[in-house]
């Protein structure tokens, strides 16, 4: 595949995941919301935030750089939310992030591969179809840690706790010491290096989530390939839909990695879930598909062929 091919797929992809109607449109907020961003509150030497989640759970910690609380955005539309995130992507960071995250269910897999070795063999359903595999594929390690160094904007409205959310842009480096290939652990210290942008907001309406990235991962283990990847989510939920859209309780995931050498093809990971909210949470289910180069692993780790693997994911959100 080669570069005018990739670089048509991903703008294909970013065309789809920022509507046409998000541009110009006002988000459906409570009354007693303000349109004009809100006072900022008084400075804290840092926040915590957690984030749980059947295959991304998440620790933060956030650092202010300078004497600037986390600003408040207010209420914005889902254009004027990315405008204002890219507008913080300052050369100069004013805050760091310390984070710290686990992938519960392809972890579990690992877990269950290798201390229940004869569930997993019973959940082979077909000669190429295993139900564990197919629900935890994807993940490619099974914690990580990261810093980043950026910018970070409040979603919520000061006076109500109705409205929540944060959004991050800027430089964030990640690391750890495990790769998971096919539900097996194996030893790798990987380094990550990226620029991203990336938020979640939620109101009594709607909860919207999203992540951009660009960047490069390298391996310790010779026999995993250095890649550099494009990736983007867009996600959302409509507790209170008026009108029936495809965009409405939908998702969207789309990760292209790419030899760095090369930058020829090693993998392509896409999904598209549908949800259905009941209340203050919403059910979910994905479904995608996971390609993989033979060239991405070597040595011991190579199976000599490309491989493929189907993706049935479900879930719930908070």
């Amino acid at each position: 595949m080669n570069n005018r091919v990739v670089f048509r797929i991903f703008l294909a992809i970013f065309l789809y995941l920022i509507p046409v109607s998000a541009f110009g449109s006002h988000p459906e907020q409570p009354a007693e919301s303000q349109k004009a961003a809100p006072p900022e509150e008084p400075l804290q030497k840092f926040e915590i935030e957690f984030e749980p989640d059947a295959y991304y759970t998440n620790l933060e910690f956030i650092i202010p750089l300078t004497s600037k609380p986390v600003p408040h955005l207010g209420e914005r539309s889902e254009s004027e939310l990315y405008a204002a995130l890219l507008t913080r992507s300052a050369l100069i960071p004013q805050f760091i992030v310390l984070e710290a995250s686990i992938n519960p269910l392809p972890y579990l897999g690992t877990v269950i591969r290798s201390h229940a070795p004869q569930f997993y063999k019973d959940a082979q359903v077909t000669g190429s179809f295993n139900w564990i595999k197919s629900i935890t594929a994807g993940f490619e390690e099974p914690y990580a840690f990261s810093i980043l160094a950026g910018n970070v904007a409040n979603f919520s409205i000061p006076g109500t706790s109705k409205v929540t959310g944060l959004g991050y842009s800027g430089y964030l480096v990640s690391f750890g010491n495990f790769h998971i290939k096919e539900n097996k652990l194996i030893r790798d210290d990987w380094w990550e290096f990226e620029w991203k942008i990336k938020g979640d907001r939620k109101s009594p309406v709607k909860k919207l989530n999203w992540s951009f990235r660009i960047g490069t991962k390298l391996h310790g283990n010779p026999d995993i390939m250095d890649t550099v990847y494009v990736s983007c989510r867009r996600s959302r939920v409509d507790y209170q839909p008026k009108e029936f859209s495809l965009v409405n309780n939908s998702g969207f995931e789309y990760t292209i990695d790419l030899d760095q050498r090369t930058f020829s093809a090693m993998r392509h990971y896409i999904t598209i879930d549908k949800k259905w909210p009941w209340k203050k949470i919403a059910f979910a289910i994905a479904l995608g598909f996971l390609w993989e180069s033979s060239k991405k692993y070597t040595g011991a780790l190579s199976s000599g062929n490309d491989t493929y693997q189907f993706i049935i994911r479900p879930n719930i959100e908070f």
